[in-house]
């Protein structure tokens, strides 16, 4: 049995990773602090005996060494998350993602530990491309802006992870995701599917920042666990960077109208000046499509729903939250991961 540690698993992508482990056969450890994640995510977990979780910071080394010690692979995913959080608390969002990964990656490496670091497509910042590949230049705004504070946090974490694994030998893989989307996802953060779901069900004005024509791709959170376990399990795919995400995409206002349609809400689209919202100097990207070339190659890569099927499942697991059926249940396994399950799994 193999025995994985994922920090941050508490989290959206965290608790559905422990969540698909258990069910393929391993034994889980979590640790996250609950200051983004959320102990109801996790709830239905607890009962399983191959799982443990522990509510601390990975920047409490004891602890962590303890955790790392036991583990066969790890998943890092711990890290400070959503727009607001990165706007309001810079200081709190760059400790946290580089202080994190530097115990994480230095624990592994004494071991030869592999390790995936959760990335993000915010690294590619102002890039104008049609699509974004790994190999691009990264383009970021000016330090006097907090906006940008998160996608540098990140990209020194990228750089980290390729050091241990030139300077140590520490199997590492990073992965690039693009707005991963599905059942417990919260708004809190300002995460823009779950915001307008929340908005349209209870019949209120649901807000566009700007002009509502930014592009984006959003991908099922099965997909992203398929693939990050899939990538895990491939030696080749150590010291490389891949994207997930999906190759549709559409535009925050269509979404906004979809989501209305979707939920037959009667709630307004207003827009919002990124002044109004985000506080002045606020940067937007207009487009975020990913190149999904590379981690086609590597694992056969494809997503495995369009955003009107992801919506709908989202939608489920809501009214079925709201009415009752279940707090701590998510629509099944079966229906959140593609059904490419590596036999090591």
């Amino acid at each position: 049995m193999r025995n994985v540690l994922i920090t941050g698993g508490a989290g959206f992508i965290g608790s559905h990773l422990a969540e698909t482990l258990l069910q393929r056969g391993c034994a889980v450890q979590v640790i996250d602090d609950l200051s983004t994640g959320c102990e109801q995510n996790i709830a239905h977990l607890r009962q399983n005996p191959a799982f443990s979780f522990v509510r601390d910071t990975v920047t409490h080394r004891e602890v962590t060494t303890e955790l790392v010690a036991r583990a066969d692979m790890v998943f890092h995913l711990a890290a400070a998350v959503g727009v607001h959080l990165i706007i309001e608390q810079p200081v709190r969002t760059i400790e946290t993602n580089i202080a994190c990964t530097e115990i994480i990656l230095e624990l592994c490496a004494q071991r030869r530990t592999p390790v995936l670091l959760a990335s993000t497509s915010e690294v590619y910042g102002k890039l104008q491309r049609e699509k974004f590949r790994e190999d691009d230049d990264l383009v970021l705004g000016p330090t006097s802006r907090s906006r940008w504070c998160y996608a540098s946090s990140k990209i020194i974490d990228e750089f980290l992870a390729k050091a241990y694994y030139n300077e140590q030998g520490l199997p590492a893989v990073v992965a690039r995701f693009f707005n991963t989307i599905g059942p417990r996802q919260t708004g809190r953060y300002g995460m823009v599917v779950p915001r307008f779901i929340d908005r349209a069900l209870r019949g209120a004005p649901i807000t566009v920042y700007g002009d509502g024509t930014q592009q984006r791709s959003f991908t099922w959170v099965g997909d992203v666990v398929d693939a990050i376990l899939e990538l895990m399990d491939k030696p080749s795919a150590m010291g490389e960077v891949f994207n997930i995400g999906h190759h549709e995409e559409i535009s925050i206002r269509d979404l906004a109208r979809l989501i209305r349609d979707l939920t037959g809400s009667s709630s307004k689209i207003e827009l919002v000046p990124y002044e109004k919202a985000l506080g002045s100097g606020f940067e937007d990207i207009q487009r975020r499509l990913p190149d999904l070339t590379k981690i086609e190659d590597f694992i056969g890569y494809r997503p495995t729903r369009n955003l009107r099927a992801m919506l709908e499942e989202i939608l489920t697991y809501r009214r079925r939250e709201t009415h009752g059926v279940s707090k701590t249940s998510n629509v099944g396994p079966q229906d959140l991961t593609s059904g490419n399950i590596p036999s090591q799994w």
